[in-house]
Formats: C-alpha cells, structure tokens, sequence
C-alpha cells in the first residue's frame, strides 16, 4: 500500500469531487481515480460511492479515512525527524579536563542520546569571549566565581596536590603543607595563561601565611610536567585531574587538604537555563 495512493483518496475524500481533488494535488483526473481503484482494490472494499454528479463517501470509506489520515501524520512526523539535524553541543574546554568531559558526555548521552558534543580547545580568555559571541555553548572551567554577561554555576570540587620530581627531597612524604612547599621553587602557569588555577594556587598560599618562590611560568600543563620531572627542586600545585602519571613525577596530598572549585558557564539566557541542571549535574 502506497502513501500517495492514501494521499489521494484523503484529497478526494475532502472535496468529494475527483476534478478538484486532482487540482488540489495538481495532477491529471485519471491518475487520481486509478490510484484510489487501487487502493479499493487492495482494501477489497469499496471507498467511494460515485456518480455522475456525486462522489459520497461509503461507510467502509469513512472507517478507512481516519486511518488514513492517522497513517499520512505518521509519515509527516517520520520526515521531520529524518531531516532535523541531530542536535550539537558545541563545548569550550582545555587540558586536564579530559576524563571529566568523558565521564559527563556519556551521562548527558544516556539522558538523550541525540546528544553530539563538539569540543573546541581553545585558553580560558577566549574561551569565555567565544561564549559569549555564541561560537560555543557551554564551558567548563576551575576556581571562576563570576563571568560578566555570563552564568557560572558550581558543579564539582577538586582537590590540590603537590607534583614534583621522584628525585624531590619531599617524594617520599605521604602528604605534605604549603609552607613545607614554600621552601622550593613553584612553578605555575600565567595568570594571562590561566588566571582561575594561578589565582587558586596563589590564594592557597596566601591564606596559608607563606608567600612560595615563584620560578619560570609554565606554559602548558603537559610541558610543566615533564619539566618537573628533571628538576628535583621545583613543583607544582595542580588540580588532580591535570595530573598524568609517571615514573618520573610523585603526586602527594596537602595538608589540611586544599580544593578547586569547578565550575559550568553559560550565556545568561533562557536556553542555557533550561538544561543548566542536567549538566552541571553530569560534570560534577
């Protein structure tokens, strides 16, 4: 059985007349009425009751219309489907937030598996101006409390710790203070690199009442750490997730331990609003 030939009985049926049915569907007469004998044909029963003059609808022709119409709706809603592009997500992010990203985008694909992120690399600065200017819709970031024009909400906390050469003199501690730390050379990304991680880092010492000495800003985390790994006197204060192990590196715990605040931003408008639970949820 054919959609058009349920298309064209549908159209007769509602001008009960084959010659305006025809222009309706902008078709000749005879190709209408050898589509609905067809149809008739399949059904084996008689659709229309014709006459010269009248076309009237049969009882079996009423039944059949419903389902008819119900059937054309299912079709309609299947090409609607089909041609609507799969929703994309396009999501700001930077090293160090791989595995969070995957734990998260697999949450948010079991709650709609639609779900396509795209995610676009790019440092904390620009990344905030292509959210802004709608190049990208969401981002995750650490230790932000605010964003102009922007959302931020809280969605994880994590810890701090210690990374230094396995040649360090602390590498065999089981945890260590920042003032312990403060008596080696600390090595931390640029505030214009990554202002949240410098700020938290930097805020952590201050509120510990030790001021570290500061060497050479790091550029990326991954060269950061492989040049830890030749400098037993020097260290870094990272995030858990951007550390990557190694033989060469030892990762100890602070004490009293010290966190990160991770956080979800979106454009301060009604569409991030309305999936902002989700989300935050997912990454957390």
């Amino acid at each position: 059985m054919e959609l058009r030939a349920l298309h064209y009985f549908v159209t007769v049926a509602e001008e009960l007349h084959f010659g305006r049915a025809a222009e309706r569907l902008g078709i000749v007469q005879p190709a209408v009425s050898q589509q609905v004998a067809r149809l008739e044909r399949e059904l084996g029963v008689r659709l229309l009751d014709r006459s010269p003059r009248t076309v009237r609808l049969t009882d079996a022709g009423r039944r059949v219309l419903g389902a008819a119409r119900e059937a054309l709706r299912a079709a309609d809603q299947v090409r609607v489907v089909a041609e609507t592009p799969v929703p994309m997500v396009r999501i700001g992010t930077a090293p160090g937030l791989a595995s969070r990203l995957e734990r998260g985008i697999e949450t948010l694909q079991a709650l709609a598996p639609d779900f396509t992120p795209v995610l676009v690399e790019l440092p904390i600065a620009e990344r905030l101006k292509a959210l802004r200017d709608g190049e990208i819709d969401l981002t995750l970031a650490r230790g932000m409390r605010s964003a102009a024009g922007l959302r931020v909400l809280q969605s994880w906390s994590e810890p701090l710790r210690a990374v230094l050469s396995a040649r360090h003199p602390l590498a065999g501690r089981e945890s260590v203070t920042l003032r312990e730390l403060a008596g080696f050379v600390l090595r931390l990304p640029t505030r214009e690199v990554d202002p949240p991680l410098h700020d938290a880092v930097t805020a952590a010492f201050r509120d510990a009442g030790v001021r570290p000495r500061l060497g050479r800003p790091a550029d990326t985390t991954q060269n950061l750490l492989v040049e830890i790994g030749s400098a037993p006197d020097t260290l870094a204060v990272l995030p858990t997730d951007e550390i990557t192990e190694s033989k060469r590196l030892r990762s100890i715990p602070l004490d009293p331990p010290v966190a990160v605040t991770g956080v979800v931003l979106g454009r301060d408008d009604g569409t991030f609003a309305e999936c902002a639970a989700p989300v935050v949820k997912a990454f957390a």
